[in-house]
């Protein structure tokens, strides 16, 4: 559905749709939802009720059931309520950090720290906390994202303060010249590989898979999925957990924690390749048991993008690197008594020796 006009702050989100010849007579609830699918039409249906969805020349607040006609402009606002973007963990909303931290910042790139639960643009039902608006909300211009992260993965992103430098970066991802190092926890399966290894499964999504945006795994030589690899190394074991880092070599979508966990190392925290994908479907419909939460044992899968080099400004190689977020810091002393220095010490030799 094309948009022909859209705004975005921290605080509020304007977005404006027309009506297309095949939408014409339907319920405003029904186009209201059509134009945000990820959001209930309970919540939907109370926005048109509140009047922030505007028929362009009829005088807001709406019926849900009023009619829409082809050529009519629809205009949906939404503000920040604190509601629409929360995350529960034992039913009680996940405390986000207010702001990312700037790792580095130039006339024309920003390295930031992104927190956990922070995407990198708006999509779907999360519209506030995101790396761009937060930082368009500030510079009062338009930030373009470079690459992304996971919403729930935490660590370095690099956002361009204008096309020339998004687009000059971007092509260096492309042509795999950018190095990223990521430190993850894990649980240690029976059949679990030995470090270090080296993950060549295939990967992709398939047609009707549930979830949806679940990657299947395909083995090595076969002709299905894409090719993708990943090298691991261990930084320590205890208890049956594992501290490692990984080194990705491509750039698929969720390639760490499929590669992990397929070798035998599904993540602390991962809803969804943690061996039951209904685990992840229970938590978003907000449904999650109590076994649900203690196989997790985290609000969101430990893995944090902790190094990156790049050539910046022109030819020359500069590294940046984030350190340990403060939720895998605690749990690391307060289940496996690890101590931030040490787990941070390791990691930074690894890097060392991976980006040398």
């Amino acid at each position: 559905m094309s948009e022909i006009e859209k705004s975005f702050s921290t605080e509020k989100y304007v977005v404006t749709h027309p009506v297309q010849q095949e939408q014409d007579g339907w319920r405003l609830d029904q186009f209201v939802h059509k134009c945000m699918p990820t959001l209930s039409r309970e919540y939907l249906k109370k926005k048109i009720e509140k009047g922030d969805v505007e028929i362009h020349g009829r005088k807001p607040p709406h019926k849900s059931s009023v009619k829409v006609h082809y050529g009519e402009k629809v205009t949906i606002t939404t503000h920040n309520d604190g509601v629409i973007e929360e995350e529960f963990w034992h039913g009680k909303s996940v405390a986000k950090d207010a702001k990312p931290t700037i790792v580095f910042e130039d006339d024309e790139l920003l390295v930031i720290n992104k927190p956990p639960f922070m995407i990198t643009h708006p999509a779907g039902r999360n519209l506030f906390y995101c790396a761009t608006v937060f930082f368009e909300t500030i510079y009062k211009k338009t930030i373009h994202s470079i690459h992304r992260i996971d919403k729930e993965t935490s660590g370095l992103l690099l956002l361009g303060k204008n096309p020339r430098v998004s687009q000059r970066v971007s092509l260096q991802f492309e042509e795999d010249k950018v190095r990223k190092c990521y430190f993850f926890i894990a649980h240690k399966k029976p059949n679990a590989l030995t470090f270090p290894f080296t993950a060549k499964q295939r990967m992709d999504r398939e047609e009707g898979k549930i979830p949806r945006g679940m990657m299947s795994v395909f083995p090595e030589n076969s002709e299905l999925g894409k090719e993708s690899e990943t090298y691991f190394e261990l930084l320590l074991e205890k208890d049956g957990y594992v501290l490692a880092m990984a080194f990705p070599l491509s750039g698929r979508q969720h390639q760490i924690r499929v590669h992990a966990s397929s070798n035998g190392y599904p993540l602390l925290g991962d809803k969804l390749y943690n061996g039951d994908p209904r685990v992840f479907i229970r938590f978003k419909d907000l449904v999650p048991t109590d076994e649900d939460h203690e196989l997790m044992e985290i609000p969101r899968h430990a893995l944090h993008a902790t190094a990156l080099r790049l050539n910046y400004p022109q030819n020359t190689p500069q590294t940046f690197v984030a350190p340990l977020p403060e939720d895998l810091a605690q749990w690391l002393e307060s289940k496996l008594g690890v101590k931030r220095h040490e787990v941070e010490s390791l990691i930074h030799q690894k890097v060392n020796q991976f980006l040398a």
